[in-house]
């Protein structure tokens, strides 16, 4: 291991005495204490006192309501994840899985230019297709799951306010149903605002500043569309409204300015800006302003070595003064191919009957069967309805079993090329799809298949690792709550410890300081929450105990536990001990403990 468990604690303060006594909360004993920071790790108590880390000390002498036994374990700040689509679940869900079961303590919801507020009466159906189409959320969860307590983005936060959950939230104003709210259906069809528009958006932007969200965000991408193919409103804005809607973000008192780029190459016949236009206007917004400029980064096949032209820039925007940083994933950006979701088959009319007819326990037995297997591997796909979002994917997949991989009994993330299907069919000697279907039904039919679309051009981790640890990244895109049928990346903050801290094989590693301060101190810096992301005495009580030697990302599973019964896949993990949340234990050995100390974080 990379941390050192014998190192003496720096730092120590006094706590309050009672009859001479110390008196805490909790105090938690003997952990390695992995500090956020990235120093080296150090063993100490914690001590624990009205939701603030009282004390750090090589031994604490005093008594608490609750002690917890952390030898042999980290003890590290609760993970911040910057890059969540919670934005209709806070509505329903108070533990927020599935980030709660992966030390996850604050998140961040309105990313991408997406969100549920500000809304006009009337307007809810348009924005339920817009998060549906941008974030694959089904719309017939949130509809039933959303109350709908607001109108004004201010309400918005007010209503999350009321509620008591198992992390802390906190919000960016989204830029597309700002537009929406102002510009009707004109915004919807990003037709060019007016300059009463712009003046409208601005101030509503202010007034959610104003109210408490951390910033704005936005999408230029064509790959963010709502359900009827639209691209997000904002995607064509102009200048102007971009300028004037980040002088209102000042005006209100600063914060982040979020942003889903389109990263195309220069030239050619894309209607939004090519790459260097792009990091222009994002650079001289930075260097403009003080707002805290961050967009997302990922490897595109097409173009395998543009990341290289961002992370250049903006460091040389870093070094002018301004704060232009990209956020970065810490593994291929994807899908699970999967009964329960996306696969191969899903347009064969069999396939198509059974799922029609069956629940998935059912739909997996009925699979499992050599008829039905040979009945379907015999079958032609039904036409495609193009007017039924992601309808062809299933036979796209089919397509490409050279780019889908089978992921082993330990969820690999990082799969070599003799772990495609087309490698595993040419070695068993049959053909793809029979091997496809078969790699499926492993494991009773729970199986995934990996089919990474983003940050896999190398087949390995290699340029993952070169972004993650590039000065100018910072660790994002987690997407938790989004694409529920086709990922569950919520499970990142893990699986920065498990694969890139210990069991990398195929290149080089993270140190546990490393991996634990890219989701604390970072991302709490991004965010400015000064209260956060370190064990040190004053801070907030924010706090994960963690049996790193025994976590485990467990395989992707399917359920239908939305509202209206939607399906999501989800992926748990096993070996954290104990989840702090504001000085109250929200989860013990993995298990939910019913407390909710999770507040709105205002900025």
């Amino acid at each position: 291991m990379s941390f050192n468990p014998v190192m003496t604690v720096r730092y120590s303060l006094h706590s309050p005495k009672e009859k001479g006594v110390l008196m805490f909360d909790l105090i938690i004993r003997g952990g390695t204490v992995v500090d956020g920071t990235g120093a080296p790790a150090f063993t100490a108590d914690v001590a624990v006192k009205d939701g603030v880390i009282a004390q750090v000390a090589p031994t604490i002498v005093g008594e608490a309501s609750e002690e917890i036994d952390a030898t042999g374990k980290l003890v590290t700040p609760g993970f911040i994840d910057i890059h969540t689509h919670y934005d209709g679940q806070v509505s329903w869900d108070t533990l927020l899985e599935p980030s709660s079961g992966h030390g996850v303590t604050t998140v961040v919801v309105g990313n991408c230019g997406v969100g549920f507020a500000p809304v006009r009466p009337g307007r809810e159906e348009w924005l339920v297709q817009l998060m549906e189409g941008v974030e694959d959320i089904p719309g017939t969860a949130l509809h039933e799951g959303i109350k709908w307590e607001w109108e004004t983005f201010p309400e918005y936060l007010d209503s999350i306010d009321r509620r008591r959950y198992s992390m802390d939230i906190a919000a960016y104003v989204p830029h597309g149903a700002v537009r929406g709210y102002v510009m009707g259906d004109r915004g919807a069809r990003n037709e060019d605002a007016t300059a009463e528009d712009i003046a409208e958006m601005a101030r509503i932007v202010r007034e959610a500043r104003e109210a408490g969200a951390v910033g704005f965000s936005t999408s230029r991408t064509m790959g963010h569309k709502a359900k009827d193919g639209e691209p997000v409103p904002g995607t064509f804005a102009s200048s102007e409204e971009l300028n004037a809607i980040a002088d209102a973000l000042i005006a209100g008192g600063g914060g982040i300015f979020e942003i889903a780029p389109e990263v195309l190459p220069d030239g050619g016949d894309q209607p939004t800006m090519g790459m260097t236009e792009e990091l222009q206007w994002m650079g001289d917004l930075a260097l403009r302003t003080d707002l805290k400029v961050t967009y997302l980064l990922l490897q595109y096949a097409t173009m395998p070595d543009t990341w290289k032209q961002a992370l250049d820039y903006s460091s040389m925007i870093l070094e002018k003064g301004g704060y232009l940083r990209p956020q970065v994933a810490a593994r291929p950006f994807g899908m699970m191919v999967c009964w329960a979701g996306y696969h191969p088959f899903a347009k064969r009319p069999t396939f198509i009957s059974l799922a029609s007819s069956h629940s998935l326990a059912d739909l997996r037995t009925e699979l499992a069967k050599p008829s039905v297997r040979a009945q379907i591997l015999s079958e032609p796909d039904e036409p495609v309805n193009s007017a039924v979002q992601f309808d062809g994917l299933g036979p796209a997949l089919g397509m490409i079993p050279h780019l889908m991989y089978a992921m082993g009994d330990n969820v690999d993330y990082e799969p070599t090329p003799a772990m495609s299907v087309k490698a595993l069919a040419d070695k068993a000697g049959v053909n793809t799809f029979e091997m496809a279907y078969d790699l499926l039904n492993e494991n009773g039919g729970t199986a995934s298949l990996m089919f990474p679309t983003l940050n896999y051009v190398g087949e390995n981790h290699d340029v993952i690792y070169e972004m993650l640890t590039h000065p100018a990244a910072i660790n994002g895109l987690s997407d938790g709550g989004a694409h529920v049928r086709m990922i569950c990346d919520a499970s990142i903050p893990t699986y920065l410890l498990t694969h890139w801290a210990r069991d990398r094989a195929r290149g080089p590693k993270l140190s546990i300081e490393e991996a634990v301060r890219m989701q604390t101190t970072a991302t709490a810096a991004v965010m400015g929450l000064s209260d956060r992301g370190q064990v040190a005495e004053g801070k907030r009580a924010d706090i994960n105990v963690i049996d790193f030697q025994n976590l485990r990302l467990n395989a992707p599973h399917a359920e239908n536990d939305l509202p209206a019964g939607g399906r999501r896949i989800l992926q748990s993990a096993d070996g954290y001990v104990a989840t702090i949340v504001n000085g109250a234990i929200t989860r013990r050995n993995g298990v939910d403990t019913g407390a909710r100390p999770g507040r709105l974080v205002r900025a």
